[in-house]
Order: structure tokens, then sequence, then C-alpha cells
């Protein structure tokens, strides 16, 4: 069995992160890890919630020193936990912080971060090696059933993905940068870019996950230059928009949906950095990153490879270990590269024209005065009913007559939303994406409200 090791840094006094109360070196990670590894409970799989990402990854360590698996759930919603412990039904739960609901309708175990550490650093004499194949994380995804879909991920694949993802971004021969994340570390794209690359990338993370603007300014302000903020594109409008000083940010690295021009632009412009954009997904991990504002193609990490088969684009090689379909609507460049067209599932056909409610997305949310918005397609009524496109929009300073003027000169009258309805927020998640339940819900009760006001007499 072939070992990699846990950390890859050079001396076990470098800075592997910073907390409110200072920086921590690796000596100081690795007895904590090797601490907590001796007080989990039982259970080769337990469910880590930690909401600070340096205790999240010291119980990361802490699992991987005793041979246990940590399982990261997106969702930490009662029914996606009680879901993912019936299909684990020994596993407990590591926490730091409060929850608001989820355990007091679960029956599951629950362990709360301790005080750390009980061993002495100075006692840590070298960087444990971890075996390649033990299953480090299992992420989720929703299946076609609504239950969780379970994705392992191995130690030695992990580590390739974060050299992959440092090379490509010129951590490991350039200069150390501290990360700040606004994306959680149970995220694919949070782990990988922040936990990650803190164990395999040079870069050490701030501990926190800031959220609103001035948040965000004062962890930059926190770590020191050169620095690298890791965010979401709605984050970043988010920032932009809230126009707080912020400190020198050397780059800036985006994910979870692809960036408009418009927001690229503004943030080089704004940041005076190169703003970097990853492509992937839960089951591959990343895939490919790009630069838009030099290339708005993209270029598969090393040793990645995208190619056709039947009616999918399958992603393989690299650090993904089983080939995998994904779910995107993709042109293949000769050169390699390739261009992102849109989801599969974004796709739409109204008499006979296709579009994407993406790019719909996008002209909606480019009109001044928009500060969100998005299209949706409800649920059929039934398999013969022909339902028409909505969006919703934030736009305090318009109304619904003027966007739907500002619409007309932006797409094709056959994707005009009908209804457009103004509302005061989206029910975005923690990394500003749109789930369709909820967006269900958002449409059910405005038409359930404009029927009632129809029928009234």
């Amino acid at each position: 069995m072939s070992h990699v090791p846990l950390l890859a840094h050079a001396s076990l006094d470098e800075i592997f992160a910073y907390q409110p109360s200072g920086p921590v070196t690796v000596r100081s990670f690795l007895a904590a890890a090797a601490t907590l590894a001796e007080r989990l409970p039982a259970g080769r799989r337990f469910l880590n919630l930690c909401r600070d990402r340096y205790r999240f990854t010291v119980g990361l360590a802490a699992g991987l020193l005793d041979g246990r698996s940590s399982l990261l759930p997106t969702s930490q919603l009662p029914a996606t936990l009680r879901q993912i412990q019936r299909q684990c039904p020994t596993i407990f739960c590591l926490c730091d912080s409060p929850f608001d609901g989820p355990f007091d309708s679960l029956d599951l175990p629950r362990f709360d971060f301790p005080d750390l550490p009980i061993v002495d650093p100075e006692e840590i004499d070298g960087i444990p090696d971890i075996p390649s194949e033990l299953v480090a994380i299992t992420v989720y995804t929703s299946g076609s059933t609504g239950l969780p879909v379970a994705h392992d991920k191995s130690w030695g694949s992990l580590v390739r993905n974060a050299r992959a993802e440092a090379s490509r971004l010129g951590l490991l021969a350039g200069p150390r940068h501290s990360i700040v994340g606004t994306v959680p570390a149970q995220h694919m794209f949070g782990f990988e870019s922040t936990v990650l690359l803190a164990m395999h990338g040079n870069s050490p993370f701030w501990s926190g996950k800031p959220f609103y603007p001035q948040d965000v300014a004062d962890a930059l302000q926190a770590v020191p230059p050169p620095r690298m903020l890791v965010t979401t594109p709605f984050h970043l409008g988010i920032v932009l928009a809230a126009e707080v000083e912020l400190p020198t940010v050397n780059r800036l690295l985006s994910a979870t949906a692809p960036l408009s021009s418009q927001l690229a632009a503004a943030a080089e412009s704004r940041l005076a950095a190169p703003v970097d954009e990853i492509y992937g997904c839960t089951e591959t991990g990343q895939v490919a990153s790009r630069r838009l504002l030099v290339d708005p193609a993209w270029l598969p990490l090393d040793g990645v490879c995208l190619q056709r088969e039947a009616h999918a684009i399958v992603a393989s090689g690299g650090h993904i270990e089983v080939p995998v379909a994904l779910a995107d609507e993709i042109e293949l460049l000769p050169d390699g590269r390739f261009m992102l067209l849109g989801r599969n599932a974004d796709v739409i056909n109204v008499a006979g024209k296709r579009s994407s409610l993406a790019y719909l997305d996008h002209q909606l949310t480019a009109i001044p005065g928009v500060v969100d918005g998005a299209f949706f397609q409800p649920d059929e009524a039934s398999p013969e009913s022909i339902t028409r496109l909505c969006a919703f929009a934030v736009a305090p300073q318009l109304s619904e007559r003027q966007l739907l003027a500002q619409l007309r000169q932006r797409v094709d009258a056959v994707f005009l939303p009908r209804p457009l309805w103004l509302v005061d927020s989206l029910p975005r998640n923690r990394i500003g994406k749109l789930p369709r339940a909820q967006m269900q819900v958002l449409y059910a009760a405005h038409a359930a409200h404009e029927t009632h006001q129809a029928m009234r007499p």
C-alpha cells in the first residue's frame, strides 16, 4: 500500500493557518490533530460540521490519522442529515458551534470540538504519512430520488487534486498566499481551494468564513499579503456592490457558476488582481480553469481529459478516480480546451427556439438597477401542459413594466417571463445557489396569490 504525507510542508515551523488569536504552525496543527484523534468517539465515519475552517481541518486530519472518513454534506438541513444517518447508522457528528435546529429532531450522537491541545507541540517530530487508498472524505449530490448520493474520495486522489490546482495557479513555485474563503469547507470547491491548498498547496488559510462585505474586508486585513480571495460570483457581486474598502487582494478565485464578463472586468478593475475560475462538480472535483478576460475557453487541469462518449462529455484522468459524465453542454476544441455552453438541465426550447436559463439569468441581472434575479421554469402540472417561463427580480428602483421593456431589448420575445415578479430577495443557499425546491415554493406562493387576486370580485 502506497502512502502520501498528510502535509507537504518542508518545516514544522511553517505557518499552516491564521486564527483571530494569531498564526498556527504546522507543528501546532499536528499536535491538535493528534490530540483530537485520541478523543474521537468510536466509529469509522463521522459528519464534520465544524464551521471554523481550522477546526474543520483539524477534524479531517484527526480522522485521517486514525483511518477514519469525514462525511461532508453541503446541506445541514435536518432532512438531509437524517437521510445520511439512515445510510450510515453508526456515524456521529463533530461540531464546534450550536445549531438552531437540526439536532433537536435527530437522534444523532454529537461530539463537540474540545479544547486543544494536550499533546505538546514540541513532541511532534515529523509529518505522518496517510495511506493513498484511504477514503478521506465522502461528499454528496442529490440523486434522482432526492436522496443523498455518496461519492468517496481517496486521500491520494485529493492530494493529486490539490497539487494540480496549486500548480495551475502558480502557488507551488511562487510566494505563499494567504487564503480567505467565503465558501464553506464542506462544499467541494471550498474544501479543495482552501483546506487542500493549505495542506498541499503552500497556502495558509484564514479560519473564518466571512459572508458580509465588511467581514470579508476584515478577514483579508487579518492575514498577511499576498492574499487570495476564494469566493463565488454571488458573494463577489455583493462585495463589489458594497464598495467597502478592501486591503490589497493579489488574486481571486471563483467557482460554483461561470462569471459574467462584466463582473470579471469589474473585479479585476477594482482589485487590480487576476480573477481565475474553476470549473468542476462534486463527482469529479475541479476539472479545469480559466481567466475569462484573457481567454473564455477552459483549460483542463494537468492529467484531466474530456472526451465525447455517446451523448455526453466524460471527464477522466488525473485525480478523477472514476470517469464521470458531465451535466453540461460542452464544446470540445481541437487543442484540448473547451467552451462551456450551459447545463443540460438549463437548456430550454420554446416555440422551436433554444436558449438556456443561465443565459436568460445573465440578461436579466445585467439590466442596470437589478440587484439579483433568476428565470424559473416551474414543474409542469401535467405531462401535456406547456409551462411558460417566469422570473423573479430584486430591483427596488424599477417596476415590472420597466424591467420587461429592458428584457425585450435583450431576449427573444418567446423567452420573456410571464409573469415577472419583483421580490425583496431570492432564496439563495450558503454558496449563492438557488435550490430548485426553494424556487418552486417561491413560485407556488406567488402563483397562489395571483390566482387569489384574479378571483376577487
